[in-house]
């Protein structure tokens, strides 16, 4: 009987930092209970044959992966580039998911991670877990086509459970921060309403190049170089100002919020989730109706300190944080009057 090589990845949910990872900034994601996992096996052959839960079936030849604008490019994506460090030959992997799509929560990063992981077992191929999740960016830049960051696949790698992430992202350097859940609760609400970081309208592709317009003209490479007040005495096109405002601001709420968490603030904290969603809506115009209602709902529960828009935008989730032992009553009230004024059903993940 062949030897099954059995991989997880959980997703995360960043607490603040958002769209600042490519623009080498700093991110403080957290490990969620939701995770991707990968069953293997090797076969005779160069055939790679994938299923998962929901029927889906698909068989592709190792060494001619093509686009196909479907979730198993970040499959294939996989092959093809961890081909470059080591053999692989043909397998059967089984794809098993708790994880909502397009919800913001990682889930491409986590099937990702957890499959490339599988392969690294199964091959025995040299690759310590950062190479893996440069890896992971990698296929989403070059074969997906989503310029994301790095963020998503390191939480998913690195991440855990009760505590944050305070990742430098450009020299990938980090701490863990514990979360204080003696005090607080954290939830997570999905939209209902998918995003597509590759959708036709770009997006996500179009905030990035904004970004680096910014950068060119203010003469530095990256936007971590540089902090509000200096940014403030230069002159930039309206629509490049409101971009590069939320993401050096963003950079500054980061810091703000970890010194919060380790001290227990948990008003301070609040108030940046408030002043951090307010931003990805106004300057970086990433949130949707339907989101900034969610936001809105819970900020009028006074058991929550604060609320955001987590994820890369256009749908998806949002994270906030509650007075302890509120946590599932501001969810359930959340939920029931979002569904009453939208007639969407958002779900408590958290």
């Amino acid at each position: 009987m062949s030897e099954v090589y059995h991989e997880r990845a959980h997703g995360r949910v960043n607490l603040i930092g958002e769209h600042t990872d490519y623009n080498g900034g700093w991110v403080l994601p957290t490990a969620i209970p939701q995770f991707t996992e990968v069953r293997l096996t090797k076969e005779s052959g160069n055939s790679a044959h994938v299923t998962s839960s929901g029927n889906r079936d698909f068989t592709y030849t190792l060494g001619l992966e093509k686009k196909t604008g479907t979730w198993i490019d970040y499959l294939q994506g996989g092959t093809k580039f961890l081909s470059e460090k080591g053999r692989i030959s043909g397998f059967h992997a089984n794809i098993h998911s708790t994880m909502p799509e397009g919800s913001g929560l990682s889930s491409s990063a986590a099937l990702e991670i957890s499959f490339l992981k599988a392969l690294r077992k199964a091959f025995q191929i040299d690759l310590n877990d950062v190479d893996l999740a440069l890896m992971g960016q990698r296929i989403e830049n070059e074969f997906v086509g989503a310029r994301v960051g790095i963020m998503d696949q390191m939480a998913v790698r690195l991440a855990k459970n009760g505590e944050a992430l305070f990742l430098d992202t450009k020299n990938l350097s980090f701490e863990r921060i514990t979360l204080p859940l003696d005090v607080m609760d954290l939830i997570v609400i999905n939209s209902g309403l998918s995003h597509q970081l590759s959708a036709a309208d770009g997006g996500y592709n179009q905030r990035r190049a904004q970004c680096e317009e910014a950068c060119a003209l203010l003469g530095i490479k990256e936007l971590r170089e540089i902090d509000l007040t200096t940014l403030k005495s230069k002159t930039l096109p309206p629509i490049l100002a409101r971009r590069a405002h939320h993401v050096v601001s963003e950079n500054e709420r980061v810091h703000a919020a970890v010194k919060a968490l380790k001290e227990k603030d948990l008003h301070t904290l609040g108030k940046l989730f408030v002043e951090s969603h307010r931003s990805m809506r106004d300057d970086y115009e990433v949130s949707i109706p339907q989101i900034d209602r969610l936001v809105d709902l819970c900020l009028l529960d006074s058991g929550c300190y604060g609320a955001r828009l987590t994820g890369g935008g256009f749908g998806g989730s949002i994270v906030a944080i509650t007075k302890k032992d509120h946590g599932k009553r501001v969810s359930k009230k959340v939920i029931e009057q979002y569904l009453k004024e939208t007639g969407l059903s958002a779900t408590s993940l958290v």
